[in-house]
């Protein structure tokens, strides 16, 4: 069998289209032969299926220009686990922008419609813009070769709680307000702040400067008095905390801080009242729209609120409009 690099493509031959491509999904059919990516050759060459490629073993494959080592170690992998999967080239695949892999259903190859996954493949100090996550699944290769799975998505944020309350007055103070006389409902069924008392509740900034915006909240200085207070604790992170939680309440999901688990918020979608909340599904973490991930840090994140039983939510913003990347562990 006559296998040849021709650039970046291995043309295999028309028996090879027979024996790799009808039976095992391998390459893509031309003319009747066959073309291979180079790491689907190296995986033909790691399992002895063909001899060589331009006189190449795959010691020497590999350690070639041809052939990036951590998209091998995750074809292999995936090839182990039982997938099909087809590198995603132009001309190979539909939508292959941003992924490196399309993976089939078990029991699936290329000459059917369904798609599994797609497969971006990152090393773990490549860095990863946060607004190109989504529809896809990041496969982190470590330093030891250990394979991540982490399945990212743009997740619709809704829920059916009611974010109006009646209106009340407070004192704002250095980093929170108090309404000393609210009505019931402000945290009883709207789960605004905590209680100081049996009669005053207290408010966050970010609570605050919501419910005075809205015009539920009286404060000296108004909605204006709490930004400002807000920019001298936090600078501009205020403003994107404020869209996000903003956001939230109008999509009908109740905030709540999420400190205690390295998050700025936690929700609750279908919260009827404090003693009615249930668990809170998300952890969501406020992050400006260019920003850009280390894997390890994301890895952090998706482990923490796996262990907390949340999916991990991202929320990108400039202070105006909010995107959202949700972020889970998966095992393919």
């Amino acid at each position: 069998m006559d296998i040849t690099l021709d650039g970046d493509v291995v043309r295999a031959g028309q028996r090879a289209r027979e024996r790799f491509y009808d039976s095992r999904g391998y390459g893509r059919v031309r003319g009747g032969e066959l073309d291979l990516a180079p790491v689907e050759a190296a995986h033909l060459l790691y399992r002895g299926d063909i001899e060589g490629v331009d006189g190449m073993d795959f010691r020497e494959l590999l350690t070639s220009t041809a052939v990036s080592e951590v998209e091998f170690f995750v074809y292999k992998d995936l090839r182990d686990r039982g997938f099909y999967l087809t590198p995603a080239r132009e001309g190979w695949v539909e939508d292959s922008e941003g992924v490196d892999f399309v993976v089939y259903p078990r029991g699936q190859g290329p000459w059917d419609d369904a798609v599994a996954h797609r497969v971006r493949v990152v090393g773990e100090r490549d860095g990863l813009p946060a607004a190109s996550l989504g529809d896809c699944v990041l496969s982190v290769v470590d330093e030891e070769s250990e394979i991540t799975y982490l399945d990212t998505d743009r997740p619709e944020v809704a829920g059916t709680s009611d974010p109006s309350v009646p209106a009340t007055a407070g004192d704002l103070l250095a980093e929170r307000a108090v309404c000393w006389d609210p009505p019931a409902a402000l945290y009883e069924r709207a789960f605004y702040g905590q209680r100081l008392d049996e009669d005053a509740v207290q408010l966050s900034l970010v609570e605050a400067a919501y419910l005075a915006r809205e015009g539920h909240l009286s404060l000296d200085g108004g909605a204006e008095a709490v930004v400002e207070r807000g920019h001298d604790v936090e600078g501009e992170r205020f403003d994107r905390r404020l869209a996000v939680y903003t956001a939230l309440r109008e999509s009908g999901v109740v905030p709540k801080t999420g400190f205690k688990f390295g998050a700025d918020f936690r929700t609750y979608a279908d919260a009827e009242s404090v003693e009615n909340l249930g668990h809170s599904e998300r952890l969501v973490r406020v992050l400006p729209t260019e920003y850009v991930f280390e894997p390890r840090d994301l890895a952090l994140d998706v482990r923490l609120a796996h262990g907390v039983r949340k999916t991990m939510v991202f929320a990108l913003t400039d202070g105006a409009g909010v995107e959202w990347v949700a972020v889970e562990r998966l095992t393919p």
